[in-house]
This record gives structure tokens, sequence and C-alpha cells, in this order.
């Protein structure tokens, strides 16, 4: 086996998980046929094909994957090494991005940005709001360094990124106070018959259809919107009922009722992913323990 070249190996990891020459071209902004070229030399010199027809398209062989393996072991202690590099040259003066979704955002980045500029007055965050699918997306590319996202929008097994759980928010019903149940405790049930105001796509909309599901009905979707701003207006105005994430209340709104629903309360898990020995230089660590306690004082506040 010749030298491997890590640019080649790259684009091979890239294939594996974009699918297909044309989607890595587009990608990193190269022709197909270039890449095509790139992966050929690899396969000549690791000595066995990488790649074999599929159709109209190539699917990586068992060469390919086992060669992917190590790869992917080599690639994230290259970055343990840059990262341990970066820490050592720039010390606590370093600059962390963070991707974070909407609602996350007030209750959780503002809180560890504040603290950070207190305990790490050196240490700049660079906040950007992103859903957590083009975020991880981000992340694979090292366009960003963590993502505070939500389980169930990707993949939690890939074992490139360290996953960990920051907290659990519940989802509680939003009813105008002036709703005949807005002053007792309900049920999802009690609730079958009224207009309902639902996402118009992704986890939350998922997760309210399956509570309503598991309750005995499928809601009556009289409006949909996708930021909670628009939802509480609808509610506000008397024009139904909603399933909102508790991140999302974040202040008393004298003309809207929010209520737990107890035992059967729908939820979602809010987690923050790292590149796999990326989270280990002390400057993300910072970020990570910042988020984590932004994360138990929301928790024990709500």
């Amino acid at each position: 086996m010749g030298q491997l070249d890590l640019r080649r190996l790259r684009l091979l990891r890239e294939l594996r998980d974009r699918g297909t020459v044309t989607a890595v071209a587009g990608a990193l902004h190269m022709t197909s046929s270039a890449v095509s070229q790139q992966l050929a030399l690899l396969s000549k010199d690791v000595g066995t094909p990488l790649l074999e027809p599929h159709g109209r398209r190539v699917r990586l062989t068992d060469a390919a994957q086992l060669l992917l393996r190590h790869a992917d072991v080599l690639f994230a202690q290259l970055e343990q090494a840059q990262t341990e590099l970066d820490a050592y040259v720039t010390g606590a003066a370093a600059t962390v991005r963070v991707d974070c979704f909407a609602t996350a955002v007030p209750a959780l980045a503002v809180p560890a940005m504040r603290d950070l500029a207190v305990a790490e007055p050196r240490l700049t965050l660079r906040l950007q709001e992103m859903d957590t699918e083009p975020a991880m997306d981000r992340l694979v590319r090292d366009d960003t360094d963590l993502v505070v996202g939500l389980d169930g929008d990707v993949r939690v097994d890939d074992p490139r990124f360290e996953r960990r759980p920051l907290l659990i928010d519940p989802l509680d019903v939003a009813l105008p106070a002036v709703h005949p149940l807005a002053g007792s405790e309900v049920t999802l049930a009690d609730l079958a018959g009224e207009a309902w105001i639902l996402p118009p796509g992704g986890l939350c909309r998922t997760i309210a259809l399956e509570a309503c599901a598991a309750a005995g009905f499928t809601p009556r979707e009289a409006h949909t919107a996708d930021h909670y701003d628009a939802v509480f207006a609808l509610v506000r105005a008397g024009l139904g009922v909603a399933l909102v994430p508790r991140m999302c209340v974040l202040r008393h709104d004298p003309e809207i009722v929010v209520r737990a629903l107890r035992a059967e309360q729908p939820r979602r898990q809010v987690v923050l992913y790292a590149r796999r020995a990326g989270d280990r230089a002390p400057h993300l660590r910072s970020v990570v323990r910042a988020f984590v306690v932004a994360a138990a004082s929301f928790s024990s506040a709500t």
C-alpha cells in the first residue's frame, strides 16, 4: 500500500456521508470528474478498489468501509491535536462558534454568554441561530464548534459526535385566559374538540400529533404557525389552543394561561453536540460548562 493522501481520504468520507459523487462535488466546489479522479487515485494508493458500480451510481466496497473505520479514528486524533495546540497557543483568548436553535437562544445561550463574559472575558462566543439538522451539517464541515439542538431532529448514534444531554423541555398547553378550562387542571382529552394551532412541520409537530393520538383524538388543525410569537398571538386572540415548549414561556402574559399536563406530559430533549475530541480543548470545555449551568438554572426555575 502506498502513502495515504489525507485529502483523498476526506473525499471518501464525504462520499460516505453525502451518498453521491455529484453531492460531494457540489459541497466542496469541485467538478464531479475531479472527485472521481481523486478517489481513483486513492484506490490505487491502497491497492484495492474502493468503489463499485451500483446502478447509475457507485457504492463503497467492503475495503472502503474498513478504511473509513480507521479514518474516523485518525481524523478524530488529528482534530484533538489541533484543538489542544490551539488551546496551547491561544490560551483563553479563543473564539468558540455555537449554533443554537431559536427557542434555546433566550433560555440557554444568553445566560451562558452572560456568565462567560464575567468568568472568561478573553473568550469570544459567536452565536448563530440555526435549526438542528443544518447545524449538524456545519459541525461536520468544521463551520461551527458546538451545536445546541433537539434530540430527534438528527441521528444521535454518529461516532463522530459527543452528545451531552442538557435538559428535558416539557410541552405545556397554552389557552386563552378567557377559556372555560383556563382556571383548572386540564388533560389533552379535555381539549379534543378545540381548534388547534400546530407547527407546519418538525419535531414539535410530531410530538403534538403523537400526544393527541395517545389521548384518543386527532387535533382539528385550525392554524399553522412556525414561530411562537405567532402561536401566542393566535392563542391570545382566542383562535385556538397549542402545545408550546416551556422554554418559550419566558414571561407572564395576562391574556394567556399555560397549563402543565402532568402524567401525560409531552417533552423534548435538548442536547449539546461537539465533534468527538473537540470538546477537550479548555476553551470549549468552558463553554460547555456554561451551557450545562444555564440548563440546570432553567430547569430549576421552571
